[in-house]
């Protein structure tokens, strides 16, 4: 296995979003991510077409991950900011999003990406577009070192428990404690 391959793929087997949406790596190059999605009713809007939040997440991951191919080994990266654009309805039988580094600097990786609906005669169409900030994280930035140090990794993974809920009354606006 590719050493490129192996330290994208560690990192994306991570990601339960990515599980949840039963994404995939498709191709790992430096510079250059692309994963795909198959569609699903598990993750439709309303009138049917993939939900522009399945879209951008699995987008995001593929240019961020093209971000990663582009720094040393111990770096990792996490995204600053995206801009995305949807173009048409997400409808297809499968979807590739395709990450591309378009500039890496010492802190930050710009990157554009795009998401291409495949239909059964194997035809595509651009149904998405991005382009985002990927902050570079080099080895001695420690992301867990701004936790508390009674919170491990783990812990940061798991849910949160909502302790004091509060209830909005739709009718007055009032709000009340459950």
């Amino acid at each position: 296995m590719d050493e490129l391959w192996a330290r994208v793929s560690e990192s994306f087997d991570r990601q339960p979003l990515m599980r949840t949406l039963q994404a995939y790596l498709h191709k790992v190059e430096h510079g250059e991510v692309q994963i795909e999605l198959a569609y699903s009713e598990d993750i439709v809007q309303h009138n049917g077409f993939v939900h522009a939040g399945a879209v951008a997440s699995v987008l995001d991951s593929a240019c961020g991950y093209a971000a990663l191919t582009a720094l040393p080994d111990g770096y990792d990266v996490v995204t600053a900011e995206y801009k995305i654009n949807l173009l048409r309805p997400a409808l297809g039988q499968r979807f590739v999003a395709i990450g591309k580094v378009q500039n890496s600097g010492k802190s930050l990786t710009v990157c554009t990406g795009e998401i291409l609906a495949f239909k059964e005669d194997g035809s595509s169409k651009v149904v998405a577009l991005m382009q985002s900030t990927i902050a570079n994280i080099p080895p001695s930035a420690d992301a867990s070192a701004s936790l508390p140090a009674s919170t491990s990794r783990a812990a940061v993974r798991q849910p949160a428990v909502v302790a004091d809920a509060v209830h909005v009354n739709p009718s007055n606006r009032k709000t009340d404690a459950i």
